[in-house]
């Protein structure tokens, strides 16, 4: 229970930043609130209506209808999950931008690309990178639903879209809004593709207010309020699942069979899917490869990438070791020893997936300035000498935050795992007379071995594309791949980011493709069983 409370414990100090000022509420800070707040509302909701369209409607198309390339479709819808936003944002703008020769033809020199800035532009690109969210349990949900109710309903004279549309709907309707929350919520909490399009955020405004205007406090209670939406987001999904719940147990066999497309329904049913992955992955990464090939041939590779691309290796692979123990000591903790209160400091602890990494740095900085003074003043009374910044400003402190952010998906992995193992293997282990350390380490641990492997994998991927957290609280000179790709593109050196992009995208397809292996033996339901709640 300490343990995930220790973890959880830096977001609990955010809603006193209103107690720091004397007015309460900085006057920067309620300055930029309603507009930024309107922006990210917007953004959640436009993102919301996109995902639950575009993924939704595909999982709908794969799962009920048949069609040229369905097979590889299936599968295939889930490949710009590997795609960062604010990488394709990257490519849009290299390929559409000021310099490009189609832009200047079409539009004229020095105009921008029509509807990439703004809104519509911001909606459109997280929608294209977010909606296997929904596509993904919204496939899972169809696919765990029985025959016998869409043949009812056809019994009863409806067509098959109408039998779709008023039976498998409402039914997969938990999963549908389990994946558009998903979805907003990690809209919610990109900072790379809202700032490069222009569109002033939450996450945007906090990133403005700590390194343009160093107002600590006006930051930190926009992260405030930025929490306050995440978690209203959980609540919102909660209502729109109503108390629909996954009963839907089949027997082998059992599933819709999807009815066939044929003539000018199935070339649109096949090519809609394909250019969608065209533009959001095909074609970007194809963009991608060859900058980073002609940059390597004509040796304009960035400065620092070796050492940009160590840093984020070593960083994932700390974090991801941090992660594991954490979530091995709380999920053995909650077996040995359970209760209420534990099962409600673990799940508090995996909060910080549905937290924004901007709003984690922030929440981060008050704790580590506060033990680094307490530090420095007691090296000073206690020896004599000075010290200096232990955690703020140091890996440490990033190593931390990442801790904080993706806790959780290395505890659903644990604990899935652990639900596995049967309790009497512990009781024997006991009754030979072994303490817990003991029952941990020689039996457990084998046994979570995958489970373990699978936490520490998620972990370093994500911490690997991690962008907004690692911006604010990187100490000096400790550049990742996200952020010299992101600064590169920033300059508009489209050359110089197309490398680290293209090694971060390479680096979120092992998920995937492992999901879409998984998929592959044991259907959707099996790879998307405990989904991490944000």
């Amino acid at each position: 229970m300490l343990t995930a409370l220790a973890v959880a414990g830096p977001l609990v100090a955010l809603p006193l930043s209103f107690l720091a000022g004397d007015d309460g509420v900085d006057r920067i800070a309620l300055a930029l609130l309603p507009g930024a707040l309107g922006r990210s509302v917007l953004l959640g909701v436009g993102v919301a209506i996109g995902t639950l369209v575009v993924g939704g409607g595909l999982a709908v198309l794969v799962s009920f209808w048949d069609f040229p390339g369905r097979r590889w479709l299936d599968w295939a819808l889930v490949l710009p999950l590997a795609m960062p936003g604010y990488v394709l944002v990257f490519v849009l703008v290299g390929q559409l931008g000021y310099a490009n020769p189609l832009q200047s033809s079409l539009f004229g020199a020095g105009l921008d690309v029509p509807g990439l800035r703004g809104p519509a532009g911001a909606i459109a690109v997280l929608t294209a990178v977010l909606y296997p969210y929904v596509y993904v349990l919204g496939r899972s949900a169809f696919l765990g639903q029985s025959r016998q109710s869409m043949e009812a309903a056809r019994s009863l004279g409806r067509s098959h879209g109408q039998a779709v549309r008023s039976v498998a709907l409402p039914l997969a309707r938990p999963a549908l809004a389990a994946g558009a929350a998903l979805a907003v919520m990690e809209a919610l909490a990109d900072f790379g593709a809202v700032s490069l399009l222009g569109y002033q955020a939450l996450t945007d405004a906090i990133y403005r207010l700590w390194f343009g205007a160093f107002d600590r406090a006006a930051a930190l209670q926009l992260a405030t309020v930025l929490v306050g939406l995440a978690l209203l987001m959980v609540v919102v999904e909660r209502l729109l699942r109503g108390r629909a719940r996954y009963h839907q147990a089949l027997a082998r066999g059992d599933t819709v069979t999807p009815r066939r497309l044929r003539g000018a329904r199935a070339a649109v049913a096949t090519a809609v899917p394909c250019l969608l992955l065209a533009v959001v992955f095909a074609v970007p990464v194809a963009q991608l490869l060859a900058w980073s090939v002609e940059t390597v041939l004509a040796d304009r590779v960035g400065a620092g990438l070796a050492e940009a691309a160590l840093n984020t290796l070593l960083l994932g692979l700390a974090a991801a070791f941090l992660a594991v123990i954490t979530s091995t000591v709380i999920v053995y903790g909650q077996r040995v020893a359970p209760s209420r209160l534990g099962t409600a400091a673990a799940r508090l602890a995996s909060v910080g997936y549905a937290v924004p990494g901007t709003v984690i740095a922030v929440a981060i900085y008050v704790p580590l300035v506060w033990v680094d003074r307490r530090l420095i003043d007691l090296a000073q009374g206690t020896f004599g000498t000075t010290l200096g910044l232990v955690f703020t400003g140091t890996a440490l402190g990033l190593l931390l935050a990442y801790l904080v952010r993706f806790h959780a998906q290395a505890f659903f992995a644990v604990d899935a795992r652990m639900g596995r193992v049967h309790p009497d293997l512990d009781d024997a282990a006991r009754s030979l007379g072994a303490d817990r350390g003991r029952v941990l380490a020689e039996v457990h641990l084998p046994l979570l071995l995958p489970g373990l492997l699978t936490a520490a994998l998620l972990v370093m991927v994500e911490v690997m594309k991690e962008l907004p957290a690692t911006a604010l609280l990187r100490p000096l000179g400790g550049d990742t791949l996200a952020i010299m790709a992101w600064e590169a593109t920033k300059d508009s050196r489209f050359d110089t980011a197309a490398l680290p992009s293209l090694l971060i995208v390479a680096v979120g397809l092992v998920p995937v493709l492992l999901l879409i292996r998984l998929w592959g033996r044991s259907g959707p339901a099996a790879a998307t069983g405990r989904v991490p709640p944000g």
